[in-house]
């Protein structure tokens, strides 16, 4: 379960008063999530999540983070809102840590996603990108490019003891991406996680986007790219160009995708594989004490990075503008 900091009756009961949202029937430990420590709360007002926000995201970051989704929300997009307390503040200390209560949505995650759901999303992705475009307030992604080598770094050799030779592998694959990397596309602000489960449907229909905790400033087809590699390979490992031809037709329709856009994504494709495997390496290797949370496989996201590389051209995944 990824609680990280447990919260006693007690402490709950005092911290809710301010936010006028009733008093508290129950709260659970939700087992998704890997950064934070979330509960399902109910109370007399309704259904709620509260997030305690753990030592690996930045308090810093929290007022884009929490700023965003009420910025989404105004624009149409169908996400959770922070509720805030009778100062106006949507942020509070909770058992030492920053911590903030959100509206809930409906519906759930697919864990398998279909060609529908494919396309749900990219039109989605696509009223996300529109919609940031006015945010006024900036983050920096972290996890961009700059940010690879020292996670590599990080892992060393014992990245050998997940495949032998991983190790030299992902540098080569650095020194390559570092240089190619693309300049000059359409940025704005990214959610950069959107992964299944952060996606949710009623039935075949796209109800809302959950967990913005990484959402920053980049280029948007690197957004793209992070979601073809999430949504569109099979259990087997297997790329499926139907599910990318559905994400991507239904993507440019929303938003255009420029022809330099186009011919760089093979290349985010690349990065945005290479990303993953990092981050899940080093979690892999030093899963974060006292939670109880398995960690995800990187090799998954080497056997995505080995596809790519075989990429030259986008009519590869299926689609061409």
């Amino acid at each position: 379960m990824a609680v990280y900091t447990e919260v006693s009756d007690d402490e709950l009961a005092r911290f809710i008063v301010p936010y006028g949202i009733g008093e508290v029937l129950s709260y659970k430990g939700i087992a998704e999530g890997v950064e934070n420590s979330n509960f399902l709360l109910r109370t007399t007002e309704g259904t709620f999540i509260l997030t305690l926000y753990e030592k690996r995201v930045n308090a810093a970051d929290l007022p884009f983070f929490l700023g965003l989704m009420e910025h989404l929300a105004a624009r149409g997009i169908t996400c959770p809102l922070p509720v805030k307390n009778t100062a106006g503040e949507a942020l509070g200390t909770l058992c030492g840590r920053p911590a903030a209560i959100i509206t809930f949505l409906e519906g759930m995650w697919t864990r398998r996603p279909q060609v529908v759901h494919c396309a749900e999303l990219g039109r989605a992705l696509a009223g996300f990108h529109a919609a940031g475009q006015d945010f006024p307030l900036k983050r920096a992604n972290a996890l961009s490019v700059s940010g690879w080598r020292p996670l590599a770094e990080q892992a060393g050799s014992r990245a050998d003891d997940v495949m032998p030779g991983l190790a030299r592998e992902i540098v080569d694959e650095l020194d390559f991406i570092e240089q190619a990397w693309p300049h000059g596309l359409p940025q704005g602000v990214i959610h950069a996680d959107l992964f299944p489960d952060n996606v949710f449907f009623l039935g075949q229909k796209l109800s809302g986007l959950i967990d913005f905790y990484f959402a920053c400033n980049d280029t948007l087809a690197y957004d793209l790219a992070i979601c073809l590699n999430a949504w569109c390979f099979e259990p087997d490992g297997a790329f499926n160009t139907t599910k990318a031809r559905a994400l991507l037709s239904a993507y440019h329709a929303a938003r255009p995708l420029s022809e330099a856009e186009c011919q760089a994504l093979p290349l985010l494709l690349r990065g945005s594989a290479l990303r993953f495997l990092l981050t899940r390496l080093v979690d892999w290797l030093a899963v974060p004490p006292g939670a109880l949370v398995k960690p995800k496989d990187p090799l998954e996201y080497w056997k995505k990075l080995r596809f790519h590389r075989s990429v030259t051209d986008i009519s590869a995944y299926g689609w061409t503008p």
